[in-house]
């Protein structure tokens, strides 16, 4: 009964909440955006650009959008910046993060950041985590590295989206002081660390899900996926998992399978997560080894019932969450990340194309095809947002607005 209350809310807040995407991923983190009433095709040369918005600086940061005005990050000459544009693409403030630049030939901020209540959480790719208001004023601000002793697996720097969720602020610093912190929202102090779970940070970001009756944390490392209790920091489980160089994408959770997945030849694993007489346990239920099943680097895997839809390398997957079957694995325009909307697949490649898919499991099928206009040198790893009929597309210190409805 508690959790079929918790997806009638969840299904609620959706609803209420659908002009708004103000976090990693939307409202519940999934990727999913429930409107309707979107395009089922887009036109040869593309849909219809309404602006483009330039001055947003460099890097990887996708856009969130809450109560009519859009956010995201970006390094200019001086420093990492926090962006607040209207929904006409003009700058109504910016505000300091941190200092610019980044790992090699990738400079720029690799996470996107939260609004709740008021704020916007901000986490620059040295690890500065900063609270602004929505009005462009700091409050608070820590470095999860010098701070908190925080440590990375690779040299790619901070890159997760900070959870807000009952008041707090969670992210993972990693390290030998416990791999995920929660901070008050409102002060910065801390509210609690997950002190026995001790592995450097990954690329990953938090999702809430409830096992058990027990609402919880759970995030993939390098080295491991874990449960942690949402309450007071507590590690509940904990599954031996290594991934190689960068594990970037958001894990699944959905009726007590678990699903994660990485590139650079580890591919991805199914896990079955059980709590009964009061203990946890898990239990590696398949494992497909580099693209076999699928192998996602950054573009991210979305859940829509039964299946998991994703990028693997240049094709696209489908795989059956419970038992890890392929039901297809395709040619696609490219290697990139996903957003769901209106029952189809938004795909931004990270070197060109963006397609329009079918959201079928029972076979691939591109309906649509366009070409950025002013694509820059640099690989687009930005999420593509899709909210109230408008596909956002960030490539570096420009953004790109399209209409998507009907």
């Amino acid at each position: 009964m508690r959790i079929l209350t918790s997806l009638i809310l969840l299904s609620l807040a959706l609803n209420t909440f659908a002009s708004d995407w103000p976090q990693w991923r939307g409202p519940d983190r999934s990727g999913v955006n429930p409107e309707k009433g979107l395009a089922n095709q887009w036109p040869e040369g593309g849909p219809k650009l309404l602006y483009k918005a330039t001055g947003v600086g460099v890097g990887f940061s996708s856009v969130v959008i809450a109560d009519g005005t859009l956010y995201t990050l970006g390094d200019l000459d001086d420093a990492c910046y926090l962006f607040a544009l209207d929904l006409k693409g003009e700058q109504k403030w910016k505000a300091r993060v941190g200092d610019p630049k980044g790992h090699r030939g990738y400079p720029g901020p690799r996470s996107t950041p939260t609004v709740a209540g008021g704020h916007v959480y901000c986490l620059g790719q040295h690890s500065d985590l900063v609270c602004i208001t929505t009005a462009g004023k700091e409050v608070w601000r820590v470095n999860l590295q010098n701070d908190f002793g925080g440590k990375m697996m690779s040299g790619w720097r901070w890159s997760e989206s900070p959870l807000v969720d009952d008041g707090n602020v969670i992210v993972t610093p990693g390290g030998s002081n416990g791999a995920v912190i929660a901070l008050n929202a409102k002060t910065g102090k801390t509210a609690w660390r997950c002190e026995d779970w001790q592995d450097s940070a990954g690329y990953s970001s938090l999702i809430i899900r409830e096992i058990g009756s027990i609402k919880q944390y759970l995030q993939l490392t390098g080295k491991s996926v874990a449960g942690i209790d949402a309450s007071n920091g507590k590690l509940l489980w904990r599954a031996d998992r290594p991934g190689k160089t960068a594990v970037v994408s958001t894990p699944i959770f959905h009726e007590g399978n678990l699903f994660v997945t990485s590139a650079y030849g580890v591919g991805c694993n199914g896990f079955k997560v059980d709590y009964k007489d009061s203990k946890f346990s898990t239990k590696e239920i398949y494992k497909h080894v580099g693209s076999v099943g699928m192998a996602n680097h950054h573009g991210g895997v979305i859940r829509v019932g039964d299946y998991v839809y994703g990028s693997n390398g240049g094709s696209m997957s489908c795989l059956r969450l419970a038992d890890g079957k392929v039901m297809w694995n395709e040619r696609s325009a490219g290697k990139g990340a996903i957003v769901v909307a209106d029952n189809k697949i938004i795909l931004r490649t990270e070197r060109g194309p963006v397609s329009l898919v079918k959201l079928s499991p029972n076979a691939y099928e591109e309906v649509s095809r366009f070409d950025q206009p002013e694509r820059t040198r640099a690989k687009a790893w930005a999420h593509p947002v899709v909210l109230d009929g408008k596909l956002y597309l960030r490539d570096q210190d420009s953004m790109f607005v399209y209409n998507i409805s009907e």
